[in-house]
């Protein structure tokens, strides 16, 4: 995956700024905004590690489970269309719409993240 970093099962973004002349990102997957800086690579992966760290602690003297960064599942809105035409080749294929959403993510994501 490109531009992105993981630990601990988190991802979170690199980004440069050219007019702060130093990376940033943010802990993808969770509620709430958890973001990271440095001016080197190494710098901004242990704000990252940190950040992340931070968050877990927060969630324990919060008495909270955090959040999973991806949990498997996600709400879509589509064209009614679109909805009517999945379901059909679903049905057509002897599958649930889940499976053929996830078939169709899967080969996106085969071709797109992979090169």
């Amino acid at each position: 995956m490109g531009n992105c970093m993981k630990y601990k099962e988190y991802y979170g973004t690199i980004e440069y700024s050219d007019e702060d002349q130093c990376f940033h990102g943010k802990v993808l997957g969770i509620k709430g905004l958890v973001t990271f800086e440095g001016e080197s690579v190494q710098e901004l992966r242990a704000s990252f590690r940190e950040m992340v760290d931070e968050y877990l602690k927060d969630c324990e003297r919060k008495h909270i489970a955090p959040d999973k960064s991806y949990k498997g599942s996600f709400n879509i809105r589509i064209a009614p269309e679109l909805h009517r035409e999945a379901s059909l080749r679903a049905a057509n294929e002897g599958i649930s719409l889940n499976a053929l959403v996830e078939k169709a993510i899967s080969l996106y994501a085969a071709t797109s993240f992979h090169k």
